[in-house]
């Protein structure tokens, strides 16, 4: 328990008149304690299938609420119990200065218990000129990085479990709002370098999405907005704009937020000239103590508006998430797209906002699974055209779109009839 109780301890010792007024009242904290653990067990979707003892959390985070004194610790209290499920969907909906960000520009991967960087957030750093892909992770902070990653705040997780201990590892590099993040790289050609991740500048898209035309081709970029509602008549004027372009390249490559699925169905309605699936839902019903029951669901979604009849191509990567790998998944499903690029952010799932007893802002939890038409996870979706990123100093992805245009005919970008044979039947709709 010690290792839980160290970062919240660290802040008893900064209490001051202000923070009187933030001092924790055990009860209610125990209260909302019971209802955050009621709510997990009863509709976090994923509870069976995370490799965490359940039971371990109630116990070891039931013996830490009277140590709890200020509102900082008590927000960390629930973060660093929501962890224990080492899932990107789970989310407080507040934070404090101590938390942990949601995503960074890296995203690194274990091999043979060692670190390296994968994947670069190319579409959004600025000016960065560095080639780190490939690169092992030696050192966070001065530290070593698998010992930083045996000190996480968890408690019931399997941390040798190895998708365990890769969450836990990206969470490091997210870091924490008041933290520096200085990692020590050993790049492939053995140089070892330090690289202040908060001095990588990202790039601040105003508008919420940036178009441009190339070769007669159209490039249409979201710009973290698949959350804003007012996107899509904006969506909607430059695709009518677009109609006679010889072909659109749609870039969900900055979707990191955003979880409307009614401007990504908006989105995907402009690409179809009839119904069709484009997801499927799971969750399970329960009433008191009768049997809980699996029930699941095609998403249709509907033609609006003037179709774009022309071949699209969809680019997507480890900053692709939620509403974005609707669309995609979406769009491959549809068969009215082909989709370049990395594995997505894999953000399992849809959230609904719950409430804690004593406080107005709560936490998400995932109750659906979202799968493919084809019955797979949405989260274990694989583009047709798997890029494994080579370099952080051209994008590759955008030059195979050109490619895909440049060698295939426009047949084979069309939609196809989906059959009875890969969905669940429609009677199921």
């Amino acid at each position: 328990m010690k290792n839980l109780l160290t970062p919240l301890l660290l802040f008893l010792y900064s209490i001051n008149f202000a923070q009187t007024h933030n001092n924790v009242d055990t009860y209610k904290l125990s209260q909302d304690f019971g209802k955050i653990i009621q709510d997990l067990s009863d509709n976090y979707i994923y509870l069976e299938d995370k490799k965490t003892d359940f039971d371990c959390v109630k116990e070891k985070y039931s013996e830490i609420i009277p140590k709890v004194k200020t509102n900082q610790e008590r927000v960390l209290f629930f973060e660093y119990l929501l962890n224990e499920f080492y899932d990107n969907n789970l989310q407080l909906n507040t934070t404090t200065k101590s938390s942990f960000r949601l995503h960074s520009p890296f995203y690194i991967k274990l091999k043979e218990g060692k670190f390296y960087v994968q994947n670069i957030w190319y579409s959004q750093i600025k000016d960065f000129g560095k080639n780190i892909v490939g690169a092992e992770i030696i050192n966070f902070n001065s530290k070593e990085f698998n010992k930083v990653i045996d000190n996480f705040p968890t408690q019931c997780a399997n941390k040798n479990l190895p998708e365990v201990r890769e969450w836990i590892a990206n969470k490091i590099i997210s870091g924490r709002l008041n933290e520096k993040r200085i990692l020590t790289l050993k790049l492939t050609d053995d140089r070892k370098i330090s690289l202040d991740v908060d001095n990588i500048k990202i790039k601040e898209d105003k508008k919420l999405l940036s178009v441009e035309k190339k070769n007669g081709i159209a490039i249409i970029k979201i710009n973290n907005s698949l959350g804003n509602i007012k996107l899509i008549r904006q969506f909607d004027n430059e695709l009518n704009n677009l109609l006679n372009t010889k072909g659109l390249i749609l870039d969900l490559r900055n979707t990191v937020n955003g979880e409307n699925g009614y401007v990504a169905r908006a989105i995907l309605s402009r690409f179809i000239h009839k119904e069709l699936p484009y997801q499927k839902n799971i969750s399970k019903e329960k009433y008191g103590n009768y049997p809980e029951i699996i029930k699941s669901r095609l998403e249709y979604v509907s033609p609006r508006g003037t179709q774009y009849k022309k071949p699209v191509v969809v680019l997507v990567g480890r900053w692709t998430g939620n509403a974005g790998e609707a669309l995609a998944i979406g769009l491959d499903g549809m068969e009215r797209g082909k989709i370049v690029g990395t594995e997505m952010a894999k953000l399992a799932g849809s959230v609904v906002n719950f409430s804690f007893k004593n406080r107005k802002k709560g936490y998400r939890i995932s109750t659906d699974k979202l799968y493919h038409i084809n019955g797979s996870l949405r989260e274990d979706f694989v583009p047709e055209f798997n890029l494994a990123q080579q370099s952080t100093l051209s994008d590759g992805v955008l030059n195979k779109a050109f490619d895909l245009f440049k060698n295939n005919n426009n047949s084979d970008f069309a939609s196809k009839v989906i059959t009875a044979n890969n969905i669940v039947a429609k009677t199921d709709k």
